[in-house]
């Protein structure tokens, strides 16, 4: 068992205190990023061509001998066609409805009912959880996606005593974050990037970079406080999952842990195969109290 400092809420180190089994787990990239992917596939939206897109003029040709504005004798291809104009018994085509017609329908559009979801298991889901957790504590990982004042000496994972869900101002969380060491990695997320392309016109103009995580054990003050620091995300512990502690599928987050919140996942057991037990548990007691 790893044991790691303890902060208090004015910077300064308090004791060593011991981390719980979830940071022992081995960093396993290929099951963080099947996990992530899995996330990102069940968040994506659907889309598809409208059903009756290129198929509403009325475009029927006989091909029968006789037929009054038929194409039989008229040495063209046997096409589907609407009537643009008519003099007598003579009229005027233009290809429709078929693909590769001009306002014709599409030939095999995307489909709106098609599925994007994709499914884990329930322990790999969880294992890549604990693998994604193990990395927030191996400061390699983290130095090469954040940016952390080289004079400092703070430890890996960052715990802070739990007065820390106490706070309730925007400005306490930032001085806490600057004592810490934080002066370089808020230059690089208060910057903002225009994006290319169509997301400009579609309310995603930005980039921005993605910053510290901050993980609380339940809702408190810390959560609203946090919330205008640009690039800072924030979590309750039992609502963690592979995209929030490695973004893009790449582990190594910069990651903020309260006291309460790493206490409620050692006694809890959270992301662990017994917390999986004990929700079957359940599941079977509820189903017996419905009997």
């Amino acid at each position: 068992m790893t044991t790691t400092k303890l902060y208090s809420i004015q910077g300064t180190e308090l004791k060593s205190i011991s981390l719980p089994e979830q940071f022992d787990e081995r960093i396993n990239q290929d099951l963080i990023k099947r996990a992530v992917m899995t996330l990102q596939q069940k968040s994506r939206q659907k889309y598809g061509a409208f059903s009756k897109a290129g198929k509403r003029p009325s475009s029927k040709l006989s091909k029968r001998r006789r037929n009054y504005r038929g194409s039989y004798g008229k040495g063209i291809s046997r096409v589907q066609r609407k009537i643009m104009w008519k003099r007598g018994s003579q009229f005027g085509w233009e290809g429709a409805f078929a693909p590769g017609m001009r306002g014709g329908r599409k030939a095999h559009p995307p489909k709106p009912e098609k599925s994007f979801s994709d499914k884990i298991n329930k322990k790999e889901r969880r294992k890549a959880i604990r693998s994604a957790i193990a990395a927030t504590a191996m400061k390699d990982l983290i130095s090469m996606r954040h940016k952390m004042t080289e004079s400092t000496s703070i430890t890996f994972p960052i715990i802070i005593e739990s007065r820390f869900e106490l706070l309730n101002r925007t400005k306490q969380v930032k001085e806490l974050l600057l004592k810490l060491g934080f002066k370089d990695e808020f230059e690089r997320i208060g910057k903002k990037k225009i994006r290319a392309g169509k997301g400009k016109s579609r309310n995603r103009k930005y980039r921005i970079s993605r910053g510290p995580l901050i993980i609380f054990s339940s809702t408190c003050p810390l959560e609203k406080a946090s919330r205008n620091l640009q690039g800072v995300e924030t979590s309750i512990v039992e609502n963690l999952n592979a995209e929030l502690l490695a973004p893009g599928a790449i582990p190594g987050r910069l990651t903020i842990w309260s006291e309460n919140a790493l206490q409620k996942m050692e006694n809890e057991k959270l992301f662990t195969n017994n917390q999986i037990k004990k929700e079957d548990q359940d599941a079977k007691a509820k189903g017996r109290n419905k009997k």
